[in-house]
């Protein structure tokens, strides 16, 4: 069975350090396609927060949104994601996912659309204070 597991979300002043935790079981964390970090904040759609980009000439390539990059950064360890997010600031308010997607994209596919996820963890609340 496939799963993500979000971990680490919780409160922080603004200003703050949180690191999220994806762990994957079932497959492979190497192995996914695309494999991302999306948020949703209260009233707002779902977006996009970093992407790894791993189909047929992106060459795993990283995308951090405009919004958080310079705060944010992913990495990964064994069968475990992360998201390192620093300089924290209320905006940055919401239910964070993990997503993957172990097949090739279609052509014509992004890795920043919702829909092109097979697998999603649960989510994890980011809340910060002002």
């Amino acid at each position: 069975q496939v799963e993500l597991v979000e971990s680490g979300g919780g409160s922080v002043q603004a200003g703050g350090s949180l690191k999220l935790s994806c762990e994957a079981s079932g497959y492979s964390i190497d192995s996914y396609r695309c494999l991302s970090w999306f948020r949703q904040a209260p009233g707002k759609e779902q977006e996009w927060v970093v992407i790894i980009d791993r189909n047929i000439d992106s060459n795993g390539r990283t995308t951090y949104a405009e919004s958080v990059k310079g705060r944010f950064t992913i990495s990964q360890a064994k069968n475990i994601l992360y998201l390192q997010m620093n300089s924290l600031q209320p905006e940055d308010t919401a239910v964070y996912y993990c997503a993957g997607r172990p097949t090739p994209l279609n052509i014509g596919g992004s890795c920043a659309e919702q829909n092109r996820y097979d697998f999603w963890g649960r989510g994890a609340q980011v809340t910060v204070l002002s």
